[in-house]
Protein backbone atom coordinates (compact mmCIF):
# COMPACT_ATOMS: atom_id res chain seq x y z
CA UNK A 1 0.00 0.00 0.00
CA UNK A 2 1.37 3.68 -0.76
CA UNK A 3 1.41 5.86 1.87
CA UNK A 4 -1.57 7.91 -0.07
CA UNK A 5 -4.88 9.23 0.73
CA UNK A 6 -7.32 10.58 -1.33
CA UNK A 7 -10.33 10.64 0.61
CA UNK A 8 -10.98 11.94 3.84
CA UNK A 9 -14.76 10.57 5.00
CA UNK A 10 -16.28 11.87 8.40
CA UNK A 11 -19.32 10.90 9.98
CA UNK A 12 -21.77 13.64 10.40
CA UNK A 13 -24.95 14.29 12.06
CA UNK A 14 -27.04 16.75 9.67
CA UNK A 15 -25.66 16.21 6.12
CA UNK A 16 -26.94 19.45 5.48
CA UNK A 17 -25.76 21.36 8.67
CA UNK A 18 -22.10 20.44 7.31
CA UNK A 19 -22.42 21.23 4.20
CA UNK A 20 -23.17 25.17 5.26
CA UNK A 21 -20.55 24.62 7.24
CA UNK A 22 -17.68 23.45 5.21
CA UNK A 23 -19.19 25.20 1.86
CA UNK A 24 -20.59 28.45 3.41
CA UNK A 25 -18.62 29.14 6.34
CA UNK A 26 -15.29 27.55 5.54
CA UNK A 27 -15.46 28.55 1.19
CA UNK A 28 -14.62 24.83 0.31
CA UNK A 29 -15.43 23.94 -2.76
CA UNK A 30 -18.46 21.43 -3.52
CA UNK A 31 -21.18 20.51 -5.42
CA UNK A 32 -23.43 20.08 -2.93
CA UNK A 33 -25.32 16.26 -1.86
CA UNK A 34 -25.25 14.19 -4.08
CA UNK A 35 -26.56 10.53 -4.37
CA UNK A 36 -29.83 11.16 -2.81
CA UNK A 37 -31.07 8.58 -5.04
CA UNK A 38 -29.46 5.58 -3.08
CA UNK A 39 -30.49 4.08 0.20
CA UNK A 40 -27.54 4.86 2.38
CA UNK A 41 -26.17 7.14 -0.62
CA UNK A 42 -25.97 10.78 0.26
CA UNK A 43 -22.91 12.38 0.61
CA UNK A 44 -20.95 15.93 -0.34
CA UNK A 45 -17.47 16.17 -1.59
CA UNK A 46 -15.22 18.96 -0.92
CA UNK A 47 -11.92 19.74 -2.67
CA UNK A 48 -8.99 20.22 -1.36
CA UNK A 49 -5.29 20.94 -2.07
CA UNK A 50 -3.35 18.26 -3.94
CA UNK A 51 -6.41 16.35 -5.36
CA UNK A 52 -7.67 15.39 -1.54
CA UNK A 53 -11.13 14.87 -1.44
CA UNK A 54 -13.21 15.96 2.01
CA UNK A 55 -16.34 13.57 2.06
CA UNK A 56 -19.15 14.16 4.71
CA UNK A 57 -21.59 11.36 5.09
CA UNK A 58 -24.23 10.76 8.00
CA UNK A 59 -22.71 8.57 10.44
CA UNK A 60 -25.61 5.96 10.43
CA UNK A 61 -24.81 5.68 6.85
CA UNK A 62 -21.39 5.01 6.79
CA UNK A 63 -21.70 2.72 10.00
CA UNK A 64 -23.97 0.65 7.59
CA UNK A 65 -22.41 0.59 4.21
CA UNK A 66 -18.40 0.11 6.58
CA UNK A 67 -20.46 -2.89 8.58
CA UNK A 68 -19.46 -1.31 11.69
CA UNK A 69 -21.23 -0.58 15.24
CA UNK A 70 -22.11 3.47 14.98
CA UNK A 71 -20.53 4.18 18.66
CA UNK A 72 -20.48 7.48 20.67
CA UNK A 73 -18.13 10.00 18.31
CA UNK A 74 -15.30 11.09 20.61
CA UNK A 75 -13.22 14.14 18.96
CA UNK A 76 -10.03 13.11 20.33
CA UNK A 77 -9.51 9.88 18.34
CA UNK A 78 -8.11 12.13 15.79
CA UNK A 79 -7.50 15.59 14.15
CA UNK A 80 -7.49 17.15 11.03
CA UNK A 81 -4.13 19.29 10.73
CA UNK A 82 -5.07 22.50 8.75
CA UNK A 83 -0.96 24.33 8.29
CA UNK A 84 -0.73 27.62 6.59
CA UNK A 85 2.54 30.41 6.76
CA UNK A 86 1.98 32.17 9.67
CA UNK A 87 0.90 33.12 13.18
CA UNK A 88 -1.62 35.61 11.41
CA UNK A 89 -3.14 33.46 9.16
CA UNK A 90 -3.80 30.68 11.98
CA UNK A 91 -5.45 33.77 13.72
CA UNK A 92 -7.44 34.54 10.27
CA UNK A 93 -8.86 30.82 9.84
CA UNK A 94 -9.57 30.59 13.68
CA UNK A 95 -11.85 33.68 13.52
CA UNK A 96 -13.00 32.01 10.20
CA UNK A 97 -13.96 29.09 12.00
CA UNK A 98 -15.54 30.66 15.04
CA UNK A 99 -17.94 32.63 12.69
CA UNK A 100 -18.78 29.58 10.67
CA UNK A 101 -20.02 28.20 13.74
CA UNK A 102 -16.95 26.02 15.08
CA UNK A 103 -16.51 25.35 19.18
CA UNK A 104 -12.76 26.91 19.59
CA UNK A 105 -11.61 24.34 22.49
CA UNK A 106 -7.88 25.69 22.27
CA UNK A 107 -7.63 29.64 20.94
CA UNK A 108 -4.63 30.34 18.80
CA UNK A 109 -1.30 30.61 20.84
CA UNK A 110 2.42 29.66 20.74
CA UNK A 111 3.16 26.12 20.95
CA UNK A 112 5.57 23.90 22.99
CA UNK A 113 6.74 22.54 20.12
CA UNK A 114 8.17 26.12 18.77
CA UNK A 115 5.39 26.85 16.51
CA UNK A 116 1.91 28.49 16.95
CA UNK A 117 -1.56 27.15 16.84
CA UNK A 118 -5.06 26.45 18.05
CA UNK A 119 -7.68 23.87 17.75
CA UNK A 120 -11.43 23.95 16.57
CA UNK A 121 -14.36 21.08 16.73
CA UNK A 122 -17.05 21.54 13.46
CA UNK A 123 -20.74 20.94 14.08
CA UNK A 124 -20.74 17.43 14.68
CA UNK A 125 -17.77 17.57 17.07
CA UNK A 126 -14.87 17.05 14.63
CA UNK A 127 -11.61 17.94 16.09
CA UNK A 128 -9.47 20.68 13.68
CA UNK A 129 -6.14 22.30 14.11
CA UNK A 130 -4.89 25.08 12.50
CA UNK A 131 -0.99 25.89 13.14
CA UNK A 132 2.20 27.43 11.81
CA UNK A 133 4.95 25.47 11.93
CA UNK A 134 8.11 27.74 11.70
CA UNK A 135 10.08 24.49 10.27
CA UNK A 136 7.81 24.14 7.49
CA UNK A 137 7.18 25.74 4.00
CA UNK A 138 3.88 25.88 2.89
CA UNK A 139 3.25 25.89 -0.70
CA UNK A 140 0.66 28.89 -1.87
Amino acid sequence: MKPQITVITLGVDDLERSVKFYRDGLGFQTEGIIGTEFEHGAVAFFDLESGVKLAIWDRKDLAHVAKVAQGKPNPAEFSLGHNVGSKAEVDQVMKEAKRAGAVITDPAHDAFWGGYSGHFQDPDGHLWEVAWNPEWEIEE
